[in-house]
């Protein structure tokens, strides 16, 4: 298999979509979260959606091939909350590390299962918990976490996607990007702590929360781009929050000034009074389609609400249009 950036240069790329959205088809019981393992836990684990890498493997790694089978040449293992931090509303802290190891197994037994080709990205999530934001309105100074806090569960998870074998790190959904910094540190660390380990390529999906351009802490998006460039990283890209049409302007700006491939996966556009998405897989890919064609994207896909059907119209969509170039950049800007 081709190394991902010799597939990046000669066409563009797919990412999968929605873990969630296709787990919550399944309507699954509490006892079904619980699996044998966990029938008597104290506290209910309904909605732990990365616990079912362990309880019900099969449902996730089905997922895994419906989006393979759909064109996807980069599937997210199912890694979103798989943080001591982010586990802590589950009292299940002490199960971070199996929860990556055992969500990439999902995901490799996929590529398996289905014969196919593709990339692996450990998907790492923002956390429920914010560095640059207080939950305190009447204390604005106030933290529920330090850097150092944050560090220590990014590592953890990132150790675990590391043994498990992932190809890409990818931090995504990032409204914070004082986190977003956290977990490139906690990478870097890492990997300085282990040579022995094979290095994954590194892509970073920030989320633009409003109309204004702007994440949830308050950056614009040149902003974030420049704040988080030191990573080096493969792509640098926008997912979830808004749909394709809301996304489009800042795609636009983040192709002109991303020195690295640029990656977006919307919405299924903007949720309704129910919460629930109604875009359909044809304007999806319609929207992406145009995109591709004025050469602003390397990697697209689908975030909240889009299913393996909206991926099959994405990748049919943009298989015979030409990645975005990289820049050149001139010498002493590099």
């Amino acid at each position: 298999m081709k190394h991902i950036r010799e597939a990046l240069e000669q066409r563009i790329l797919i990412i999968d979509g929605a873990m969630g959205t296709m787990i919550q088809q399944h309507q699954l019981t509490e006892a079904a979260f619980r699996g044998e393992r966990f029938k008597n836990w104290a506290l209910d684990v309904k909605g732990n959606n990365d616990l079912l890498s362990i309880t019900q493997p099969q449902i996730i790694t089905e997922i895994h091939k419906q989006y393979l089978n759909a064109g996807a040449d980069i599937i997210e293992t199912n890694t979103f909350s798989s943080t001591a931090i982010a586990q802590a509303d589950y009292k299940m802290e002490s199960l971070a590390h199996e929860l990556n190891v055992a969500a990439v197994q999902c995901a490799r037994e996929a590529v398996r299962q289905s014969g196919k080709e593709a990339w692996i990205a450990g998907a790492i999530g923002p956390l429920n918990k914010t560095l640059s934001l207080s939950p305190d309105v009447n204390n604005p100074g106030y933290r529920a976490v330090t850097f150092d806090q944050v560090v220590a569960a990014y590592y953890e998870q990132v150790s675990g996607l590391t043994e498990g074998g992932v190809d890409i790190l990818l931090i995504e959904t990032i409204f914070d990007t004082l986190n977003a910094k956290a977990a490139i540190y906690a990478i870097k660390k890492f990997y300085h702590d282990h040579p022995e380990m094979p290095q994954a390529e590194i892509m970073i999906s920030g989320t633009i929360t409003d109309a204004s351009g702007r994440t949830l802490s308050g950056q614009t998006l040149e902003g974030f781009y420049v704040s988080v460039m030191h990573a080096n990283p493969l792509s640098i890209g926008l997912n979830c929050a808004l749909g394709a049409k809301e996304m489009r302007s800042h795609i636009e700006e983040l192709s002109q000034i991303a020195s690295c491939y640029v990656s977006a996966y919307p919405n299924a556009g903007l949720p309704n009074a129910m919460g629930e998405y109604d875009e359909t897989p044809h304007e999806t890919a319609h929207f992406l389609e145009e995109w591709a064609e004025k050469g602003f994207v390397n990697i697209v896909g689908g975030c909240c609400g889009t299913t393996p059907e909206h991926i099959k119209h994405i990748a049919d969509s943009v298989r015979k249009l030409k990645p975005r170039p990289l820049p050149e950049l001139e010498k002493g800007l590099i």
